[in-house]
């Protein structure tokens, strides 16, 4: 197997599971473990994987977690460009993830905070105030079904009533 390969089949077996170790990421790709440890490592070095997390469903713990989608608008001049405003934005802790999108607005961002109060807080304080930004329209999350390709527990119950004519 060519090493372009190698690459694919762990970056597809990571996604699957992070927890692997390079034995068990050896054994299913069918190389030998110090291969697939080297391999590893250049991924990391390369900066094609950034890191390792694990998906949690917070409505199972008794942290006060709430999550917030995030649509940005932002009016650019001739000194400041999208990533000059990006390089702003992924600094705030809050935001988990941002985007830049094609459609009706620019950017699109993951923020978290204790408390829906918290969130709105950030918005209009910090995010807001950035002098580029024109607009943000916040969409907090109510369920969380999937998140990175895993399905949470429950998710297939239909708990609505029945009604028939």
């Amino acid at each position: 197997m060519d090493d372009a390969a190698v690459r694919r089949q762990l970056l597809a077996a990571l996604t699957e599971d992070a927890r692997q170790g390079p034995e068990d990421l050896a054994r299913q790709l069918g190389i030998g473990e110090d291969r697939a440890a080297a391999a590893l490592s250049a991924l990391e070095e390369d900066g094609v994987v950034r890191g390792y997390q694990a998906v949690v469903d917070w409505d199972e713990t008794d942290a006060p977690y709430v999550t917030a989608e995030v649509e940005l608008n932002v009016e650019l001049d001739r000194e400041t460009s999208y990533e000059d405003v990006a390089r702003r934005v992924v600094k705030f802790s809050e935001v988990e993830s941002l985007r830049l999108v094609s459609g009706d607005f620019d950017f699109a961002a993951t923020v978290s905070g204790e408390s829906m109060n918290d969130i709105s807080h950030f918005i209009a304080e910090r995010i807001a105030t950035i002098p580029e930004v024109t607009q943000t329209v916040t969409h907090f999350v109510m369920e969380t079904y999937k998140d990175r390709g895993v399905e949470f527990e429950g998710t297939d119950e239909d708990d609505r009533l029945s009604v028939s004519p």
